[in-house]
């Protein structure tokens, strides 16, 4: 991705970076033909930490699992710092499998008598302190402050005792002590009534003392939930989000945002309300939301009309008013029953260097600068052929999925899925025609749509034309198959600093390396 004119001048001189060729890492919860899926195992949630060596899911039951990166570990240090000493680093991304927690259970609103599913929405990692993970999980009305943090199991030994009583029931606490009544002397002393004692001293009693020493002899991961972030929305909270100041995060429904102190859980401040006096007169809602990677005083939101806003934190407490609008001109003559409905934004992302953005309609990807409000950077057609069954997604209410996007670390590329289990993977650089499409399975390139080479963009031409790549033909679909609308790929991530993709298809989770 560029980050000046001079910048897209070199790299269009050096030429778009080569197509990537994807290859099948991993697999959790792979599922045996014909096994049906349980409802509350289905993934809705996927996320990495920073460093990318963690990466956590949430599922409709509620639950978060977490996995860790193995292959760094056994070298003594991350892929970075192998790197920067020249270590040869010749292994893919493996990750195992660390904990899991139950992060939300079922409730049950009886004010509005509506009931509160424990799916959850959205994960976020916060910054590690100690040793220890820290994340935020939300559902539809709870966002939850979770510690992860590994606790030794301590235990005592080498103590004056016999062995057979210690480990008698109650073990040592019990078994130093009698339950039996005691009676009270003058000076504090006591004497114990019963005949038995629970300790047994040898004949010609101890010869030396012998004090209990505590010793760890294994560690098990411990899961805390330390705050609860709760009443605050009335609509279905659709995103959380960090700031890069470590201290606050954003959280928004329908028509608010709110933002929160991390330390502050009954308390947040509404910086966003599209909440009309009359709502007969609500014409959006907003769809997603997002600080900036790294100016803590500005974030965007996405709308169902296909618009995103940035606003600024600096110029007024309730920012209703927008400091740059991003949407793109409708064709004329090109408006359909239809058109308001593809045009809702499902997600937007930044770029790591909060230069671009990236939103998710339900037909495209598309590619924003934020210096430039025109319109579009790129436009990526993700499934094209579907847009004569139209009619036919609508009536089963598919047309109404919400699919994610993602960016590389590096900026260079986009991803975003589909259905039948297929996500797409775009060249996101000047002069890239790079349009790859995956299956989430064992082999990722048995579905591959072959893109006929395009003509490279121009030095000469406006950044601001809109480039289409991986249109396919209106056929049943992009290789002639059948589309399954069942199977559909909503969540993904890609790893922030290597060419890793992890998936959700249902209830199993993919990696993919390149």
């Amino acid at each position: 991705m560029d980050s000046g004119d001079g910048g897209e001048v070199a790299s269009a001189a050096a030429g778009p970076p080569t197509p990537l060729e994807w290859k099948f890492s991993q697999v959790f919860g792979e599922r045996t033909a014909g096994e049906e899926v349980q409802e509350v195992d289905i993934i809705s949630a996927i996320e990495f930490d920073k460093t990318g060596d963690h990466l956590a899911t949430g599922d409709r039951g509620g639950r978060v699992v977490l996995f860790e990166r193995t292959d760094t570990k056994e070298h003594g240090g991350n892929r970075r710092d192998l790197e920067r000493m020249d270590y040869s680093v010749t292994r893919h991304p493996e990750f195992r499998y660390k904990t899991e927690f139950q992060s939300h259970e079922p409730e049950f609103d009886y004010l509005k008598s509506l009931e509160i599913e424990e799916k959850i929405n959205k994960i976020r990692w916060c910054q590690t302190a100690n040793g220890a993970l820290f994340l935020l999980s939300t559902n539809d009305k709870t966002i939850k402050f979770w510690k992860v943090q590994e606790k030794k199991v301590k235990k005592i030994s080498e103590m004056n005792m016999d062995p057979i009583k210690a480990s008698g029931n109650g073990g040592i606490a019990s078994s130093s002590f009698s339950s039996s009544p005691k009676t009270n002397l003058a000076n504090g002393d006591c004497s114990d009534q019963s005949e038995t004692n629970n300790l047994s001293f040898p004949p010609g009693g101890i010869s030396s003392l012998r004090l209990p020493v505590v010793t760890s002899s294994e560690t098990s991961l411990l899961a805390r939930c330390r705050r609860v972030y709760a009443h605050a929305h009335d609509y279905h909270i659709n995103s959380i989000s960090n700031n890069s100041d470590g201290e606050t995060f954003i959280s928004a429904d329908d028509l608010r945002i709110n933002l929160w102190n991390l330390e502050i859980s009954n308390q947040s401040f509404n910086i966003v309300d599209v909440k009309p006096t009359n709502m007969e007169d609500l014409t959006e809602v907003i769809t997603s939301a997002e600080f900036h990677p790294t100016h803590c005083n500005m974030l965007a939101y996405s709308s169902s009309k296909g618009s995103i806003r940035l606003i600024d934190l600096r110029q007024s407490a309730l920012c209703d008013s927008h400091s740059k609008l991003f949407e793109e001109q409708e064709a004329p003559g090109s408006r359909s029953f239809f058109t308001e409905i593809i045009a809702s934004i499902s997600d937007v992302k930044f770029a790591r260097d909060g230069r671009y953005l990236l939103s998710r309609d339900y037909m495209t990807l598309k590619l924003w600068d934020i210096n430039m409000d025109s319109g579009p950077v790129s436009t990526f057609q993700v499934h094209e052929y579907l847009r004569p069954k139209l009619c036919d997604l609508y009536e089963n209410d598919s047309i109404f999925d919400k699919f994610e996007c993602c960016l590389s670390g590096d900026g260079n590329r986009v991803a975003t899925g589909s259905y039948s289990n297929l996500f797409r993977i775009f060249g996101s650089t000047t002069g890239s025609t790079e349009a790859t499409t995956l299956e989430a399975s064992k082999n990722p390139m048995r579905r591959q749509v072959q893109t006929p080479s395009r003509p490279s963009r121009s030095l000469t031409s406006s950044i601001s034309r809109v480039v289409r790549r991986g249109a396919e033909s209106p056929t049943v679909d992009a290789n002639g198959n059948s589309f399954d609308f069942t199977t559909k790929l909503l969540h993904l991530a890609w790893h922030p600093s290597e060419n890793s993709i992890a998936c959700a298809a249902a209830n199993s989770l993919y990696m993919y390396y390149a």
